[in-house]
């Protein structure tokens, strides 16, 4: 069971119809925003948006509270146009419903309230005067003035240009050895590695293997150096030339030549000691530190690198693969 208890305010109240409070198709927000107009003083000019907002409705709910209150007719709406040109827009609240023919005779004794006639009138611009002298008409005689003769621009002048030197004569290319030209043309035919040589890098290639010429090393041993270089576990090369130019790029000093067995020393002279006659094997390169020549059937010398005592390559070391 419900019980009500209602005390009249002794101040500051409004009378509204159960029909209103209670219409069935006006939703809460506008019955509240219906009540809050109602609720102003006669001389107020709050309009609805203003309403909805200190009521705190949101857009779109009072967008349809104040279609549902326009449908039922306790809205009305109309635009003219005022004294000053002005477009205002007339809004009429009331707390029965009304037809639009009453609410426009009802609109039509209303005062209409402009925001101009609060405007100061508009004041006009006062002349302006230049700043820098007075304007002047632009010639009319439709031909530009002759050439004065003198030098009227203010761009710092163009140094004098003296003729350009004679260009030094081109530096003669170095020679390549023909022997070195025809060590690289040989190469795709020594290995399989290097059968994809570009022959863009041919020159270059050339030119660092006559460096090894120049050094004192047969084509033998260069050869002999490339193939060393080449990796033994099948890895393939997808960049011979970069391969080669790596190889090439330091010249090591070439071997002394062989020495041609010295003459038996004459009775009573002291002999050489065998260090001196035989010089001892060169150090070998830290590249080839570590390989070991593989002892299976190959057509030319192939290192490796063990990895403990093995005296075998990988590829000699598998019976079902051929040996190179």
């Amino acid at each position: 069971m419900i019980y009500r208890h209602h005390i009249a305010p002794p101040r500051a109240f409004s009378q509204f119809s159960h029909d209103l409070i209670r219409h069935p198709r006006l939703s809460s927000d506008a019955v509240r925003l219906l009540t809050w107009q109602l609720s102003l003083p006669d001389g107020a000019r709050e309009s609805l948006s203003r309403t909805a907002e200190r009521a705190r409705i949101g857009a779109c709910a009072f967008t349809r509270a104040k279609r549902q209150l326009k449908e039922e007719g306790f809205v009305h709406e109309r635009r003219l146009q005022g004294p000053g040109g002005h477009w205002v827009t007339q809004q009429l609240v009331s707390n029965v419903p009304l037809s639009a023919a009453e609410a426009a005779k009802l609109l039509a004794r209303m005062p209409v309230h402009t925001p101009s006639a609060d405007a100061s009138p508009q004041v006009a611009p006062s002349p302006r005067i230049p700043t820098v002298g007075t304007p002047t008409p632009p010639p009319t005689d439709g031909h530009p003035r002759k050439d004065p003769g003198e030098n009227t621009f203010h761009h710092p002048a163009e140094p004098e240009r003296r003729p350009d030197p004679e260009p030094d004569p081109a530096p003669q290319a170095t020679e390549v050895p023909e022997a070195a030209r025809a060590l690289v043309a040989a190469l795709p035919h020594l290995s399989p590695d290097l059968r994809h040589t570009p022959r863009g890098m041919h020159d270059e290639l050339a030119r660092l293997v006559s460096r090894w010429l120049a050094a004192g090393h047969t084509p033998a041993a260069v050869r002999t150096h490339i193939l060393r270089g080449l990796p033994d576990d099948g890895t393939p090369v997808h960049r011979p030339g970069g391969l080669l130019r790596y190889l090439l790029r330091d010249v090591p000093p070439a071997p002394d030549p062989d020495t041609t067995p010295a003459p038996a020393p004459a009775p009573g002279a002291p002999t050489a000691p065998p260090a001196a006659r035989h010089p001892g094997p060169t150090r070998p390169s830290s590249r080839l530190a570590g390989l070991r020549e593989c002892e299976g059937d190959h057509v030319q010398a192939t290192l490796f690198r063990p990895v403990a005592e093995e005296t075998l390559c990988r590829a000699c070391s598998r019976p079902s693969l051929p040996c190179p």
